[in-house]
């Protein structure tokens, strides 16, 4: 079903279910490997426009899930959407392009320069008002009291967004490494495909997520840097998705050390597991009241997720990294 919506969803929540469609359709852009990608001069054209306005409701405690894709934070936002407070936007990549073009790592709009890492110092001059009408206008058009904006790779640039939004909240989704480079790998196989002769997939556009990421995120990494070159020439799915899993989860640590008061981290495998205990504690730290029909969603639809092959072979130039940011998680 359209918009990440099912049956039970629009049997509990109706109109929230109307919210989704609206948000699908007006206010997340098309990135690479989607269909009718035409719509986003459209929607861009409209961003503009309403960034230009005055701003038509105030936007606190914006809340960001960040982390690695292929962790369950899609699962994550629509079970957060449920919850009557809360607008979701899903990627919406291309609101944040609106603002600052270099954030675009996997070249879903611009082909011009792009970097991971952005600090406090790099928010653009006007992008915060800009950003806050247009989360502002998304509130008042889809009724909702609080963004759930779920980004992965904000997970690199969460002082900028607190630039932006002193108050943010960060939910940084971690997942057993196994299983994430295994779904991550699959993911990418799958859904690549070749446009005018240019490869477009999980690494983006002819490998220019992958590039960026060996460049920026490998070449200043403890472990990893002095492999730099020898990372740079992977091209096994499994052995790329082991290095993106290793730098994030690096870096949503630094996230949680430098920001404790404004980030929590949950599992996948607690989420899935044990939904009635992590979601109110959850929804606690985000400021989120009570919603029994949000816990009857999610007790319903959260299952434990799929164990993957975990006897992937892994380079010795990126496994001790990868064992040693396991462990540091907390998984064997």
């Amino acid at each position: 079903m359209a918009a990440e919506l099912d049956s039970l969803y629009v049997k509990l929540r109706p109109g929230k279910a109307v919210t989704r469609l609206v948000t699908h359709l007006f206010f997340q852009g098309r990135p690479l490997t989607t269909r009718h990608r035409w719509l986003n001069r459209f929607l861009l054209a409209g961003m503009k426009v309403v960034a230009s306005m005055p701003q038509i409701k105030a936007v606190e405690k914006p809340i960001f899930i960040v982390g690695m894709g292929r962790s369950g934070s899609t699962i994550l936002g629509k079970t957060l959407s449920v919850h009557r407070d809360v607008g979701w936007l899903n990627e919406p990549k291309l609101i944040w392009y609106s603002i600052d073009p270099r954030e675009d790592v996997n070249g879903n709009f611009y082909p011009g320069p792009a970097q991971y890492r952005f600090t406090s110092k790099d928010v653009p001059a006007g992008a915060g008002p800009k950003l806050k009408r247009i989360y502002g206008f998304y509130l008042a058009v889809t009724g909702s009291k609080r963004i759930v904006d779920k980004y992965p790779e904000l997970v690199y640039r969460a002082a900028y967004v607190r630039e932006l939004f002193p108050d943010a909240r960060f939910i940084f989704l971690v997942r057993n490494g196994w299983d994430s480079l295994s779904s991550t790998a699959r993911w990418s196989k799958q859904q690549g495909r070749e446009v005018d002769g240019v490869l477009e997939d999980w690494w983006g556009a002819d490998r220019r997520k992958w590039n960026i990421m060996v460049d920026e995120l490998v070449a200043s990494d403890p472990d990893l840097s002095e492999h730099k070159d020898e990372i740079g020439n992977f091209t096994r799915q499994e052995e790329m998705a082991a290095v993106e899993w290793i730098v994030c989860m690096r870096e949503g640590l630094k996230m949680m050390s430098s920001f404790p008061e404004a980030a929590h981290l949950i599992r996948y495998e607690d989420l899935t597991q044990n939904p009635q205990k992590s979601l109110p504690e959850l929804t606690e730290f985000c400021g989120l009241p009570e919603d029994k029909t949000f816990l009857e969603y999610a007790g319903k639809t959260l299952v434990a997720g799929r164990i993957h092959d975990r006897h992937v072979s892994l380079p010795p130039c990126i496994e001790p990294a990868f064992l040693k940011t396991l462990a540091e998680l907390g998984y064997s």
